[in-house]
């Protein structure tokens, strides 16, 4: 049988880094795969015009399945100034690769857990009654609509005529905005589609279904944005009543939500939300976890194309240190959730518990972990590197196997 063949795709910055960490851990693992390395990001955008070459678009449809590092985004003007002198003034736009990624192979379903671990310092705590020292375990698994809503690019700034003219049909835009010039105006749209929605649903109820999560929490803002928000909700309860009667359907505003999980984040379970509001209730719970050194996510297109990723960003100045210090702890947990996608349940699971275990035992930590503000010197006062803690991590893992022969 031959080996799987998985795009690597390091990125900018630091994606480079932790990506090289987690393909160790895989090869500690045993795990059995060529790596076919993609072009992506911004240095591809500079000297090219295009941060997602079509030859990598061409490499990810041909293997299906890709592990990605970070990539770096900027303003459109910054991205100008820094386009090859040779390309600028001839119509080049930079736009972000990854939601070019995820919009060409219709990426639109991303899933981001979010579970804490056991020793881990930076986990969320509280007060409980008599002033007691709560740490709630937190294991929530954010569903976000990975392909519209805001960030479906459908938008202006000083809008042309036609769209001007459509506008002017809705009378709360003639009552608020008619009068202010037209050249003044930055429009972005907010669109959900009814297929793209329940797809979202189906896929929150059945991992929460597969999973025994018992709840299912529809995170928007139906009382405001009445017909996306609201589109939202309404098929929730249609597809809870019909398919999921066992598991319980709640609804949270987006902003109430920001409140309650610092107050009870352990009564959640799966979360599904737009493309916006999914990033923002995500990114709020993993910093319950530690921040986005643990944050990891897949994407998966209806089609069999699937992309696993850290959610945090390139950082460029952490990758100009001559010892990198980064946490690779969400990207080795990306590269287990391309591990169960693949059937290596049991890969996964043994990294996993490597991975728990040096974070409890705690003789390892990154600087983050360590609450260091993050500059070189932090490996001289007893931070772990970046290769340290991937070190201690496969360690554990040929430990933990001796021990079980």
């Amino acid at each position: 049988m031959s080996k799987r063949t998985i795009v690597a795709l390091p990125g900018d910055g630091i994606g480079a880094v932790v990506l090289n960490e987690a393909l160790r851990v895989l090869d500690a693992s045993g795990f059995e795969a060529d790596y076919e390395f993609g072009d992506i990001g911004w240095e591809f955008w500079c000297r090219e015009g295009n941060p997602l070459p079509v030859r990598t678009l061409e490499l990810i449809k041909k293997h299906k399945v890709a592990l990605f590092g970070a990539i770096t985004s900027k303003p459109n003007d910054e991205a100008k100034a820094e386009l090859n002198p040779l390309l600028q003034g001839k119509g080049y736009t930079y736009s972000s690769p990854i939601v070019g990624l995820r919009q060409h192979f219709d990426l639109d379903i991303c899933v981001r857990p979010c579970k804490s671990y056991k020793g881990n310092p930076l986990n969320f705590v509280r007060r409980g009654k008599e002033a007691q020292i709560e740490e709630p375990l937190v294991d929530v698994v954010i569903f976000r609509q990975n392909t519209e809503c805001l960030y479906s690019g459908v938008e202006w700034t000083n809008p042309p005529a036609q769209v001007y003219q459509a506008l002017m049909t809705h009378p709360k835009f003639v009552d608020n905005f008619s009068k202010v010039p037209v050249e003044e105006l930055s429009i972005s749209t907010r669109i959900f589609t009814r297929k793209a929605t329940k797809r979202i649903l189906l896929a929150a109820f059945e991992y929460a279904r597969k999973y025994n999560y018992k709840s299912v929490t529809v995170c928007e803002k139906p009382n405001v944005v009445r017909e996306t928000s609201g589109l939202m909700w309404k098929l929730a309860k249609e597809i809870q009543k019909n398919s999921f009667p066992e598991i319980k359907l709640l609804n949270t505003n987006i902003d109430a939500q920001m409140m309650w999980l610092t107050k009870n984040p352990e009564d959640y379970g799966v979360i599904v939300a737009g493309n916006m509001f999914g990033d923002i209730a995500s990114d709020a719970f993993a910093g319950l976890i530690g921040g986005l050194g643990f944050a990891c996510s897949a994407q998966f297109s209806a089609d069999g194309i699937a992309v696993f990723e850290p959610t945090h960003g390139s950082a460029p100045k952490y990758a100009g240190y001559d010892v990198s210090i980064v946490n690779p702890v969400a990207m080795i947990e990306s590269a287990c959730m391309m591990l169960e996608y693949l059937g290596e349940d049991i890969l996964s699971a043994e990294i996993r518990k490597a991975v728990a275990d040096v974070i409890e035992e705690g003789k390892t930590r990154t600087y983050d972990m360590m609450k260091m503000a993050g500059k070189p010197e932090v490996i001289n006062n007893g931070a772990a590197s970046t290769s340290q803690m991937t070190d201690a991590i496969i360690e554990k893992l040929k430990s933990n196997r001796k021990n079980h022969e």
